[in-house]
């Protein structure tokens, strides 16, 4: 789904297009990379290395590129460039547990002190500075406003008014693409059970990292994790929602 409100383009107008993909090498934006190439005519790819204390996701990303392109060569034929920017900066003057050794909780103001206070924002305006430069008119992007923690900068209303100053700054358009803003995670192991089938989901337990704390030593049905992290705890119960659908 895109953050824009314009009406959607044909279907073959899309596949005219190129897109850049924010991928961390976790589940959510795998989903992402699988649903771009399943539309666009080329798909480049960006991480971002911010001192996240989950690092091992940098790790992931090149085996889950290379494992795509293997197992679904149709995808791999468009598979483009891949992009890592240093934003150690961000890590620096965060103070959160995602940035840091400390234990995950709530905060006063009722957000985990997992929220990086505007990664996001800052993610999407990198990402827009390269795609301009590499000749891509869409951004993909993993946030979701469903089954989330309750961060401010993955809202639909935050991505909406991004787009429009992103667009306007490079005075071109920009389309921001959020293709699981709206649904659950138990939708999200459903997408991609229609998009590459049970190899793809395979795939993504077996490859991607989605953990907060980094652990990849035991190895769950949906994938590796600590288990009772917020984010392996979503995945879990989405993928336990799935597979009892």
């Amino acid at each position: 789904m895109s953050t824009t409100a314009a009406a959607p383009l044909p279907p073959q107008a899309n596949r005219q297009r190129k897109a850049l993909v924010l991928f961390s090498g976790g589940q959510d934006s795998t989903a992402c990379l699988a649903w771009a190439l399943d539309r666009y005519a080329e798909v480049e790819t960006l991480g971002f290395d911010y001192g996240q204390r989950h690092r091992i996701e940098l790790d992931c990303r090149q085996t889950v590129r290379r494992e795509i392109a293997a197992q679904f060569p149709a995808w791999g034929a468009k598979l483009g460039e891949d992009h890592v920017l240093d934003l150690s900066l961000l890590g620096q003057i965060s103070d959160t547990a995602l940035t840091s050794e400390r234990a995950i909780e709530l905060q006063a103001n009722g957000l985990p002190n997992t929220f990086v206070p505007g990664r996001n924002l800052l993610f999407l305006t990198f990402a827009a500075t390269l795609a301009y430069r590499r000749g891509a008119s869409v951004l993909v992007g993993g946030m979701c406003e469903t089954d989330f923690s309750g961060y401010p900068d993955c809202r639909d209303n935050t991505l909406k008014a991004l787009q429009v100053a992103l667009s306007l700054g490079l005075d071109t358009p920009m389309t921001l693409e959020t293709p699981l803003m709206f649904i659950t995670k138990a939708e999200t192991w459903a997408l991609t059970q229609r998009l590459g089938g049970p190899a793809l989901n395979a795939l993504i337990a077996e490859h991607t990292h989605t953990c907060y704390l980094g652990e990849r030593g035991q190895r769950h049905d949906w994938g590796y994790g600590c288990g009772h992290c917020p984010a392996c705890e979503l995945r879990a119960r989405g993928y336990q929602e799935f597979v009892a659908a």
